[in-house]
């Protein structure tokens, strides 16, 4: 079975490198993540790319199916996630709801899912990322598939939350501005959303992606 080890900035940097050397698609592939990014000393000494291990999957039996038959985008999407798992040595259960922000996949299930989950989310990030590749290819119309274990999305959420209250009355305090750490996109909409209505804050966001970064500072 054809396998390949991938490195990026990020986790998807990794597959998507991965992908590219494989010529294949995400739905092709199982992937297991070997090492997390780390920004290294001060974000200059020891920095360590992520490491990604594809496993390309045997090629699917292809049968007539009648006309009127399709591919079910969240069943597809389901399927990959629990190979993946599989993949970890972890079985799992998947309950589907509706939030404002998509589709929520919560996955449940014996063993360490905190495997899945990565550190601050950052694997689930990363197989969130890929369920969504997956489940598009069988969609005609665009999906948003949020991919959640053991309610770490709410439990993330409300650490931010509480972390955005107590850098601003740090702020306050000291009259410096607080530059936090490289967050994703709806990490940062979080913190932004939290201090937008503070009568001495404000927030911006400054810097490139992947590290790009929340400044909380006195109006």
């Amino acid at each position: 079975m054809k396998k390949t080890v991938a490195s990026g900035k990020t986790i998807e940097d990794a597959v998507q490198n991965g992908l590219t050397e494989l010529k294949v698609t995400a739905d092709r592939v199982n992937v297991s993540v070997l090492e997390q990014p780390s920004r290294g000393l001060f974000g200059l000494i020891g920095v360590r790319k992520a490491r990604v291990e594809l496993t390309l999957l045997p090629e699917p039996v292809v049968e007539p199916e009648p006309k009127e038959q399709t591919t079910d985008p969240l069943a597809e999407a389901q399927r990959f996630v629990i190979e993946v798992a599989e993949t970890m040595g972890l079985a799992v259960q998947i309950a589907r709801h509706d939030s404002k922000d998509g589709l929520v996949l919560s996955l449940s299930g014996s063993g360490d899912l905190g495997m899945l989950i990565g550190r601050r989310g950052q694997t689930l990030d990363a197989l969130q990322y890929l369920v969504n590749i997956v489940a598009n290819r069988y969609s005609d119309n665009h999906l948003r598939i949020v991919l959640d274990a053991e309610d770490f999305r709410e439990r993330r959420r409300k650490t931010l939350e509480d972390l955005s209250d107590r850098l601003a009355g740090q702020v306050i305090r000291s009259r410096k501005e607080v530059v936090l750490e490289p967050m994703s996109p709806h990490e940062r909409k979080i913190i932004h959303s939290q201090l937008q209505n503070h009568a001495k804050i404000k927030t911006f966001s400054k810097g490139d992606e992947p590290n790009r970064r929340v400044v909380i500072a006195l109006k």
